[in-house]
């Protein structure tokens, strides 16, 4: 009897074992499957976080006729924008869009604005700060009104676009930018040469010297401000593209961007001549914009022309001109004083990225 005890107590304290082992066990994976939905719910929180941080971007000169458009255009993307202006009374412009209904007021939730000079890089530093991207339109105003763009405007532009740059790179958030230059920053070459190529694209370059001699102010400010923003790119690792495009037209142009449609038409009859003469609408360029941004992590890279429209014919001059209100043969007149070379305009390289970007967007639904 004491044997058969002695086996029965053995074999229950084998039986309570095995149970309390089973125990453990069960509670391990209970605890292990716990943590693992704590990590996914945590993954998923900081994912949240990021795509809402990769959704914030800053756009400089956000009350220009340019700005407006492309901050509108990346709220449709589901972007939030900070604005910067240089000014309460940009500011207060910006209000009076928004009343108006030229800003998208259901998207209010999504803007901001912050003041900072272009001159102040730790002030632009601050305003960056956050954002993922930054938009660097390059529009500016002169005080003078529609008397054209001076060569100290150049200037300003061109040390404007060095602090851009610097901000950015300097900003640990900031990860992409991309610069408004000008297709007037391609096609300004020295017609001399013999062995001058007749495409003009995203490799194109305006001669300086050039612009310095026709005083195509505007021209050159485009230029040496896009060259330095390249030079502080490469020597700061910044990720940047910049967008060269034509005349920017649109609803009211003549009058929402007085300052620069004087100034990009300079020189516009010897343009007209070659063949260069194009123009863009406000849309499509803020369109290129945001499509080139969203891109610049894949395929995108340097520099895009963009145009929609190349003045060629007489009554399309004379349509313009009468947009503008200027007189047609500031345009038209006098072509046949030019060297009769036409050269071809390409805007392919940017043409085969936003065919594959709206097929994309066609295909996503908006936030």
């Amino acid at each position: 009897m004491g044997i058969a005890r002695a086996q029965d107590e053995e074999s229950e304290r084998r039986e309570f074992e095995d149970f309390r082992k089973t125990l453990v066990a069960l509670a391990a994976t209970e605890r292990s499957k716990e943590n693992d939905d704590f990590k996914g719910l945590m993954s998923s929180h900081i994912a949240d976080l990021d795509l809402q941080l990769d959704k914030l971007v800053c756009v400089t000169s956000g009350v220009s006729f340019l700005g407006l458009a492309l901050v509108n255009c990346l709220l449709l993307r589901g972007y939030s924008v900070r604005i910067l202006v240089d000014n309460q009374e940009d500011v207060e412009k910006l209000r009076e869009m928004q009343v108006s209904g030229e800003m998208m007021m259901a998207c209010s939730n999504k803007i901001s604005v912050v003041i900072a000079k272009q001159t102040e890089i730790q002030g632009l530093m601050e305003a960056f700060d956050g954002c993922r991207g930054v938009f660097h339109t390059s529009a500016f105003v002169d005080p003078s009104g529609i008397s054209g763009y001076s060569k100290s405007m150049a200037e300003i532009e061109v040390k404007a676009s060095e602090n851009v740059m610097k901000a950015c790179a300097r900003t640990s958030s900031v990860r992409n930018c991309v610069l408004t230059s000008s297709l007037l920053a391609c096609i300004w070459r020295d017609s001399s040469q013999h062995d001058l190529p007749l495409l003009v694209n995203h490799d194109s370059w305006s001669n300086e010297a050039l612009c310095m001699e026709k005083k195509l102010w505007f021209a050159l400010g485009k230029l040496k401000a896009e060259k330095v923003a390249w030079k502080i790119a490469e020597e700061m690792s910044l990720k940047l593209t910049t967008i060269c495009p034509g005349l920017i037209t649109g609803p009211q142009f003549s009058h929402r961007n007085p300052t620069a449609t004087i100034a990009y038409l300079k020189g516009a009859q010897e343009m007209y001549a070659k063949g260069l003469l194009a123009t863009v609408d406000v849309i499509r360029l803020a369109e290129a914009h945001v499509a080139v941004f969203e891109a610049m992590n894949k395929t995108a890279f340097g520099r895009y022309i963009c145009f929609d429209r190349i003045i060629a014919r007489d009554e399309e001059a004379e349509k313009l001109a009468s947009e503008i209100g200027i007189p047609p043969n500031r345009i038209c007149g006098n072509s046949l004083e030019f060297i009769p070379t036409h050269f071809e305009l390409s805007n392919k390289k940017l043409n085969n990225l936003m065919s594959r970007t709206i097929r994309n967007w066609h295909g996503q639904s908006l936030p």
